[in-house]
């Protein structure tokens, strides 16, 4: 008989604990090969087809398109149906012995112990390959015991009637019908930690997950619930009225970046200065290179801008280790910027930004966009940011009071560059300004740090020269 393996959701690494079945790869009777991908996910991080380390028949799914499931919760059943002479698989049970097709029932009682033709164990076939936290090592089989000749019955002794069972006796902690709740569905201890660090009792959270599972997002949208006021009589209080109106849940993607942020707000004490500049130079600056050479893009230029200010104030470029309460000032300069896609807002990273030049940094920028556009980016490219730059003046806004990216410890903002009138030398005139903002952690520096960052790369954007002292 086929051996039917259950294959569930491996950890994708990153500290992900869940995932949205995008696309399915396989229908339930499709013959699958080792390794296949069977399934298309979206984590909080990227797109990731995940391969299944059995061969055989799918005999079941679970999970429709949409549906968020729990790492170690079950995808695909697969059946592991005996191989032919030819190495193909018995479907629909027929295989292939020496070019004749032979029911796979006849093909197993000729096979003695459930060894196949090549004298190995089917139960035996699995993946070579291994994702981040699973494999694919068969599972000891079971021994069997040797049967024992029956021993004689004994004679029969006088029947005596069987006492009553004893009722449950609750604890003095637990709940007068904690006996009568049914067990949990909930497989992530992440789950478990956060419902006791907000005294969420689970038996009471229903689980929107397959079959009931308790997920990350069923606990934290039970948090955010607000508890209803005691009632001034004895009376139980009504349950609060649910604000009417479409409902989009926070999950994937979004779901990670509403996390990030409101992690943000909580942990990091954070600040923001403003300054006006005259951009005019800059532009001019930046249309002789282009005229001279390869195109070089505003946000290169500015994202070269605040490299040279973290030289200068390093302050900036450091995180907060908040148990052992230090500041951590970090060696190298790993540029985030902010993109807005159709997933979302991600925020991709140039590695050893200090190490790249205006045309380096355009390049790997321009690079970065297009697969953040493409679903492309790897987890690896959407974390370990160390500064970011926000360019929100393409949405057509002046300023904004930018949200620092948790872990780092400052963000620049860049309003539109637009013309308006202005002081210049002396004279009125019209000139292109733009609106520079800069939220910091106030736990790394004073306002006095930040606003010397601040200035400087206002001096930079107003008087490019001055970048030359630092290249």
């Amino acid at each position: 008989m086929p051996e039917v393996r259950e294959f569930t959701l491996p950890d994708l690494g990153e500290g992900l604990t869940e995932a949205e079945i995008a696309r399915w790869l396989v229908e339930v009777g499709d013959v699958v090969a080792i390794d296949q991908p069977v399934v298309e996910v979206e984590t909080a991080k990227a797109m990731v087809e995940v391969p299944c380390p059995y061969g055989g028949v799918v005999t079941a799914r679970f999970g429709a398109e949409g549906d968020e499931i729990p790492v170690g919760a079950p995808l695909v059943t697969v059946a592991s149906a005996p191989t032919g002479g030819d190495g193909k698989p018995a479907v629909n049970g027929v295989e292939v012995v020496d070019g004749t097709r032979v029911p796979s029932a006849q093909r197993a009682a000729s096979a003695g112990s459930g060894t196949s033709a090549s004298g190995t164990s089917g139960g035996k076939e699995g993946s070579g390959n291994v994702l981040v936290g699973y494999g694919t090592s068969e599972a000891p089989r079971r021994r069997r015991r040797a049967a024992r000749p029956a021993a004689p019955a004994p004679s029969p002794a006088p029947t005596r009637p069987r006492p009553a069972p004893r009722a449950p006796v609750a604890r003095a902690d637990e709940p007068a019908d904690a006996r009568t709740r049914a067990p949990l569905a909930v497989i992530s201890p992440l789950v478990r930690r956060i419902a006791r660090e907000h005294g969420i009792d689970l038996h009471t959270v229903p689980g929107s997950g397959p079959q009931g599972l308790i997920l990350r997002a069923d606990v934290e949208r039970a948090a955010a619930r607000p508890e209803p006021a005691a009632a001034p009589t004895a009376h139980a209080a009504a349950p609060p009225a649910e604000p009417q109106g479409e409902r989009v849940p926070l999950k994937g993607l979004r779901g990670a970046v509403a996390d990030k942020l409101a992690r943000s707000r909580r942990e990091i004490p954070d600040a923001t200065c403003w300054v006006d500049a005259d951009a005019t130079e800059l532009l001019a600056a930046r249309r002789a290179m282009n005229a001279a050479g390869p195109k070089i893009s505003l946000l290169a230029l500015l994202g070269r801008i605040c490299v040279a200010a973290l030289a200068r104030y390093p302050e900036l470029n450091s995180t907060v280790d908040t148990e052992r309460r230090e500041v951590v000032r970090l060696p190298a300069v790993h540029l985030g910027f902010a993109a807005q896609t159709e997933r979302g807002l991600v925020v991709p990273v140039v590695k050893d930004a200090h190490r790249r030049d205006a045309q380096g940094l355009t390049h790997e920028i321009q690079r970065l966009t297009d697969a953040a556009r493409d679903g492309r980016l790897s987890p690896a490219e959407l974390t370990g940011g160390t500064f970011t730059l926000n360019n929100y003046g393409v949405f057509g806004v002046d300023g904004s009071t930018p949200i620092i990216n948790h872990p780092e410890a400052a963000m620049l903002g860049v309003g539109r560059i637009v013309p308006k009138p202005w002081v210049h030398e002396g004279e009125l005139a019209v000139r292109h300004v733009v609106q520079l903002s800069l939220t910091f952690d106030h736990r790394v520096c004073d306002g006095g740090t930040a606003g010397g960052f601040l200035r400087y790369v206002a001096d930079c954007v107003e008087h490019p020269a001055v970048l030359l002292r630092t290249l």
